[in-house]
């Protein structure tokens, strides 16, 4: 490719454009590396070619661009993908495809060079195009179940705050509160498996016993974190806070996952299941209040 000269602002954009592509290209390797999926591998390593191809355009324009402590980082994507999941990783690899594209978009008014422009704007289209293309090829099984999963967490997080919410208004015991989280949560994963099952078995994409044991396990782990608080303090509203704290933060958790994997806004739908639980606390805790109050049992269990 021939020389073209820019001016030192350009040619720093240029540089690190061309070491975001070199970062991008060793995630890809890497991901490649650890793939057992022969048809999976095959896309991360045309995944990683083409990068390693936008690096090499790059690079002639800001010259070298190596960042040892960014190709360091590389790990980490590694280590989302086995925790995670593979189309998480890439998913959230491509976040910033768009604000990227306009980036390069804006670049291309400063080349004059109709061999480079054309260069840029095949890399633009294959940010736009092939990349989401060649996602459809990656089909893992355990993303059809991830609705499931939300489903068991969300449900879980929201009626296991209630009823320890209902409990501060009937007695001022942990151990009572914690042991009646635990029977309704679980009575109420066996409703949820059973639920998920009859679900599954309609909709005819996902294996009805595997979408019950997700669903159910989903919601015996949130309710297990969620009582575990009552079991180690014995102040009811350190327990109960701790507790409101381990619900909210997984709500973070698979809201974002879910965001991610379904490219749709995490803030809007973060809110709202945060809102219904903290509003699922407050109604309940009155409802203790009351009942308490009309039965004259409040501090009895206590």
């Amino acid at each position: 490719m021939q020389h073209v000269s820019f001016d030192e602002q350009s040619t720093q954009q240029a540089r690190r454009y061309c070491a975001d592509e070199l970062f991008d290209s060793e995630v890809y390797r890497r991901l490649a590396d650890i793939e057992k999926n022969d048809a999976h591998r095959n896309i991360l390593l045309e995944f990683s070619a083409q990068e390693k191809g936008h690096y090499e355009f790059w690079r002639s324009i800001g010259g070298e661009c190596v960042d040892e402590v960014k190709l360091w980082r590389a790990r980490l994507f590694v280590l989302m993908r086995r925790l995670l999941g593979l189309t998480f990783t890439l998913k959230f690899l491509e976040r910033h495809e768009k604000s990227v594209t306009e980036s390069y978009r804006g670049f291309l008014g400063k080349i004059s060079d109709e061999r480079l422009r054309k260069s840029l704007q095949k890399i633009i289209e294959d940010e736009e195009i092939h990349e989401k293309t060649h996602m459809q090829g990656i089909n893992e099984k355990f993303v059809s179940y991830v609705g499931f999963i939300a489903l068991g967490l969300a449900d879980a997080i929201v009626e296991i705050t209630g009823v320890h919410a209902g409990f501060l208004g009937v007695t001022s015991s942990t151990l009572i509160t914690g042991i009646a989280g635990l029977i309704v949560g679980i009575s109420a994963a066996i409703s949820m498996a059973s639920a998920a099952y009859v679900q599954s078995k309609h909709e005819l994409r996902t294996n009805p016993v595997t979408s019950a044991l997700y669903t159910g396990l989903a919601y015996i782990i949130a309710v297990v974190l969620l009582a575990a608080p009552y079991f180690v303090f014995r102040s009811m509203s350190n327990a109960f806070a701790i507790s409101i704290i381990t619900g909210v933060l997984m709500v973070l958790g698979f809201t974002f996952y879910g965001s991610v994997l379904q490219d749709k806004g995490f803030r809007r739908e973060f809110l709202e299941t945060t809102s219904l639980l903290f509003a699922t606390a407050i109604a309940t805790y009155f409802i203790g209040e009351v009942i308490g109050g009309y039965f004259g049992i409040r501090g009895i269990f206590g």
